[in-house]
């Protein structure tokens, strides 16, 4: 007789959301498709921080707010907290953009203005440490994500480097084997790729840019949505099934 299958974890995922709006995006898609439960917190709209301990993982997205900007958003302290307890503790953690700058500032890491805004299509190239990660492993050795940030961060110590780009060396990290960052966006359909480029504090960062590369950055970023939530669906399930879920894990 076989032994049985350990129990998946029952627990939800706990969802860190920054913006007010609907944020449609592949990562949902994927928990959706898996029937994996979230619980969405939005702390910016005054919802409480939840136990982390009542949770299988965490995922954190994105957000115009700098990670260390307290005096103008006064839950970031403890949501930070949050995270540096929970990943201290083992538990999965997805983030992204301001996410991945939380989850370095968590870990004791310096978060900094960049030397220039990065905005478009950035090419991300994977380095040494990610030929044996369980999550980037099989990811393409390169490849294009949309980008839109200005600040950037050192690696908490004990971090793997695992993508970089010419311009910000720092595009993803894995800490403790189940914490991972990523600065760089794969998630956003069209129409939410649309929606943040209007939005104030991005628009800004576009008139920063050359004329010429601001008004094809909209259409570049169009044609590449489907291969980007493509791949961004691929890592993050690799990180469910192979961190949040994972056997030894049960």
């Amino acid at each position: 007789m076989l032994p049985a299958s350990p129990a998946r974890d029952a627990r939800p995922l706990l969802v860190l959301h920054h913006i007010p709006e609907p944020t449609p995006n592949a990562y949902e898609q994927e928990l959706a498709a898996r029937g994996i439960a979230a619980e969405r917190v939005l702390p910016a709209r005054g919802d409480a921080l939840p136990d982390w301990r009542d949770y299988a993982g965490i995922v954190a997205l994105g957000g115009p707010m700098g990670a260390v900007e307290d005096a103008r958003w006064n839950w970031l302290a403890a949501e930070r907290r949050l995270i540096a307890d929970a990943v201290r503790a083992g538990t999965p953690y997805w983030g992204v953009c301001l996410g991945a700058q939380l989850l370095a500032a968590s870990l004791a890491a310096p978060v900094m203005r960049g030397p220039a805004p990065e905005v478009g299509l950035a090419e991300i190239a994977l380095c040494a440490d990610a030929a044996d990660d369980p999550v980037f492993g099989a990811a393409p050795a390169r490849f294009r994500a949309f980008a839109l940030h200005q600040d950037t961060f050192a690696l908490p110590d004990g971090a793997r480097r695992l993508a970089s780009s010419a311009q910000y060396e720092n595009q993803a990290f894995v800490w403790g084997g189940a914490a991972y960052g990523l600065q760089f966006h794969l998630e956003p359909d069209r129409s939410l790729a649309d929606h943040w480029l209007a939005k104030p504090k991005y628009a800004r960062l576009l008139r920063a840019l050359p004329g010429a590369q601001a008004r094809r950055l909209a259409t570049d970023v169009r044609a590449h949505t489907d291969r980007a939530t493509r791949l961004a669906r691929e890592l993050f399930g690799r990180w469910l099934e192979r961190v949040v879920f994972a056997p030894e894990r049960g």
